[in-house]
């Protein structure tokens, strides 16, 4: 790999790793819809589902769809199009990056023993996410998830040989010099980026 695209993993791997397993406890065979899956963390999310044996819907924008397709979704929503939340579809596991939809929204897509996990949004979003998870942790049923980082080197080790099995592609979308740091950022920002945004120190 290059220096690059090794900066490009271990924040945004371990993330989509962490939703996946720890909070998803994800299983071979389970739906899963990754929300926000042409982004950094949801790019390694696919993949890493895919390798865990679920059955993968990416949902992204409309120029997005071949790119996530070819990470290995099975099958991908536009979400300029189509709110998959209303389409009659349940999945075992969400997880949602930058979450947008109301947590009712994404329990009505869930099975009765699904998983939700948000690994980003609003603090209003990540507030109402935490209070629900702790009301359906009483009552059982769906799992409601708020992601928080807590990872080891034996996390990192994983990756490190999924990389290697070619099971995991860092997605880079721009490189940007040390100096031009403030462009990369309003790139990020403006033009909601494919996989990560680099910056090269040389």
């Amino acid at each position: 790999m290059s220096f690059e695209q090794a900066a490009a993993v271990p924040l945004a791997a371990i993330t989509a790793l962490l939703g996946l397993r720890d909070k998803g406890n994800i299983q071979p065979g389970q739906r899963v819809a990754i929300q926000g899956a042409s982004g950094g963390v949801g790019t390694f999310a696919v993949q890493l589902a895919k390798a865990f044996g679920a059955e993968v819907t990416g949902v992204c924008s409309t120029k997005n769809l071949e790119m996530v397709r070819a990470l290995g979704a099975d099958h991908v929503i536009d979400y300029t199009r189509e709110d998959f939340t209303r389409n009659g579809q349940q999945y075992d596991l969400i997880l949602a990056v930058n979450g947008y939809h109301p947590i009712s929204d994404y329990l009505r897509a869930l099975s009765p023993e699904g998983t939700y996990v948000v690994a980003g949004g609003s603090m209003l979003q990540l507030l109402q996410a935490g209070l629900r998870g702790l009301r359906n942790s009483r009552s059982g049923g769906r799992k409601v998830y708020v992601l928080t980082l807590v990872h080891g080197q034996d996390d990192l080790r994983l990756v490190k040989e999924l990389l290697e099995a070619g099971k995991l592609v860092p997605v880079i979308d721009a490189c940007y010099p040390l100096s031009q740091t403030a462009d990369a950022f309003r790139y990020f920002e403006e033009v909601h980026a494919k996989g990560k945004v680099v910056i090269t120190v040389v």
